[in-house]
């Protein structure tokens, strides 16, 4: 897909999330990313951080999930669309397995992992991915229409 076919504008952030979190959403089973404020619906490329949380190989339920996977970092390594933002109730359960108490809760829905990661640097805020780094994400995405 050339630069030419993706729509124009501010439509797409750039989320960096730490390993193996990131390695969690690329399998499907985590659909919640804990954010300590809202963060609006729409495109992300899901970044891996630089460092790998190692506590976090140890909980069970990241262990099967991850299974065989390798763990990449400091890359885009696919996209999902944040399909809505909210905080458990007070005294309800969490919505998920993986939601943390207190936090915002980001749906990602429609994740496709790419083929090849991407390098990249990216920031603990939404941040806006430079035109050649979506050139280079989307040139694996051929299929790819937001």
């Amino acid at each position: 897909m050339s630069p030419a076919t993706l729509p124009q504008g501010d439509w797409i952030r750039g989320i960096s999330i730490r390993q193996p979190y990131t390695a969690c959403i690329l399998t499907g089973a985590k659909t919640i990313e804990n954010r300590p404020r809202p963060w609006k619906p729409g495109w992300v490329l899901l970044h891996t951080s630089k460092t790998i949380d190692q506590s976090a190989l140890r909980t069970p339920l990241i262990g099967r999930t991850i299974r065989g996977r390798e763990l990449v970092t400091g890359a885009v390594v696919g996209i999902a669309r944040i399909t809505d933002c909210h905080q458990d109730p007070a005294g309800s359960p969490p919505c998920t397995e993986w939601a943390h108490p207190d936090a915002w809760h980001l749906v990602l829905a429609d994740v496709q992992e790419l083929p090849l990661p991407v390098p990249a640097r990216g920031q603990v805020v939404p941040w806006k991915p430079t035109p050649d780094l979506l050139s280079r994400v989307f040139q694996q995405l051929p299929h790819f229409r937001p």
